[in-house]
């Protein structure tokens, strides 16, 4: 579970923050035999590693789908056991995919928890611009938590859907200013909202005029997987292929 780059540092309490749960739930979870064991330290402490969150994620993920821990344990069962963190996190791309659309209205202490995290009024300006959270209807403007009259008229809520808050918090992490994250988020929303219209054409002449409403939601649904899994690993291999050269470069 760990890989050449990453090391062990998690405590416990630390996973638990980090993943949005209790310790435990993540010791129920190490008890169901849904997460490897940790590293053990010195003192006897054990050490988890940022693959452990990725487990964690996907485990959550797998549970908002509707899957009973038993379904989850025999999934989990028949993943590769040195997937990377980064492998983990494409996977539950893959699952999220098929979650249906579902915003929810959170209390700010309760988006901080399902986060893992404390949101200061940056990160929540920058989760509102990524659109991964709206603020409710009646939530002040300001995000700063001052005590203007404003602040205290109402408490802070947020709209939130719970299949892109993980992705969003994961964001708030990477190393590029604030503008190129949004900017690379409209490079994948115009491509893929043009791959989706040009395979929407292709399924449509495929189909036919003449085809009954079940027969294309039949093809629909036998398509989709297949195209999500397809975009995704061809954008992973090309991107890993632009860094290459990229680096060669250099």
């Amino acid at each position: 579970m760990t890989t050449d780059t990453e090391e062990p540092t998690l405590t416990v309490d630390e996973l638990a923050a980090r993943a949005g749960l209790t310790v435990r739930t993540v010791r129920f979870y190490s008890s169901k035999g849904l997460l490897p064991p940790p590293v053990i330290g010195p003192r006897r402490v054990g050490h988890y590693s940022q693959e452990h969150l990725a487990r964690l994620a996907l485990i959550e993920e797998l549970q908002r789908q509707g899957m009973t821990l038993a379904a989850i344990e025999r999934h989990l069962q028949q993943l590769p056991a040195d997937l990377s963190a980064q492998d983990l996190a494409l996977h539950r791309a893959v699952v999220a995919s098929w979650a249906p659309d579902a915003a929810e209205d959170v209390t700010r202490e309760e988006l901080e928890r399902r986060a893992g995290r404390r949101l200061g009024a940056e990160d929540l300006e920058r989760l509102v611009a990524m659109n991964i959270i709206e603020r409710a209807e009646g939530t002040p403007d300001s995000l700063d938590g001052s005590d203007s009259p404003a602040s205290l008229a109402s408490p802070d809520s947020f709209r939130v859907d719970p299949a892109l808050l993980a992705l969003g918090v994961q964001l708030l992490d990477v190393p590029l200013a604030h503008e190129s994250i949004l900017a690379a988020r409209g490079v994948l929303l115009e491509h893929s909202r043009a791959a989706a219209r040009e395979l929407s054409a292709l399924l449509r002449e495929a189909v036919g005029e003449h085809e009954s409403v079940a027969a294309v939601k039949s093809l629909s649904a036998h398509m989709q997987p297949l195209v999500v899994q397809a975009l995704l690993t061809t954008f992973q291999r090309s991107l890993k292929a632009e860094l290459r050269e990229w680096l060669k470069e250099s």
